[in-house]
């Protein structure tokens, strides 16, 4: 089992380099911060409380991650936007089975192409990450917004 300090030194990477890739606009590099067989889902704090099995945007595979950009590349119509996360605490703890159970805190700013920022999202991600050959990966990556409202249809990856 590896220390706090040296986990959180090996995990905090990992996050900064998924809210860039999403606020540089590197869609097509997402899923691959994820393993295989895995489960991102967002959800809203009432909902999880609840323990409320369904949210707002569940994918139980890298493929549905694929296919999630590829929706938002081709299909889905929605205002030009961009995001800039701004990340909180990383909280980290190392299960007996190797698995790293993390938590941090973010508020999402939404760019629209008018150039107008708004605070779009803000909640914690609760997530599972491994050891792959290819570094560390999200097994599960749980996003509990801390509202229930969302202003429009979240387009971008959280």
């Amino acid at each position: 089992m590896l220390e706090s300090s040296e986990l959180y030194h090996r995990v905090r990477p990992l996050y900064d380099a998924y809210a860039d890739c999403i606020d540089e606009e590197r869609y097509d590099e997402w899923p691959e911060f994820f393993e295989d067989v895995c489960f991102y889902q967002i959800t809203t704090r009432e909902a999880y409380r609840a323990s409320m099995p369904i949210g707002i945007i569940q994918c139980n595979s890298k493929g549905m991650l694929i296919d999630r950009i590829n929706s938002m590349r081709k299909a889905n119509i929605f205002e030009p936007q961009r995001y800039r996360h701004l990340l909180g605490a990383l909280h980290v703890e190392s299960a007996d089975d190797g698995t790293i159970h993390a938590r941090m805190g973010f508020a999402v700013v939404r760019i629209l192409e008018s150039g107008d920022s708004m605070l779009f999202l803000s909640g914690i991600w609760r997530d599972e990450i491994v050891e792959t050959a290819e570094g560390l990966r999200f097994r599960k990556k749980l996003t509990v917004l801390d509202s229930s409202r969302v202003d429009t249809l979240i387009v971008v990856p959280v």
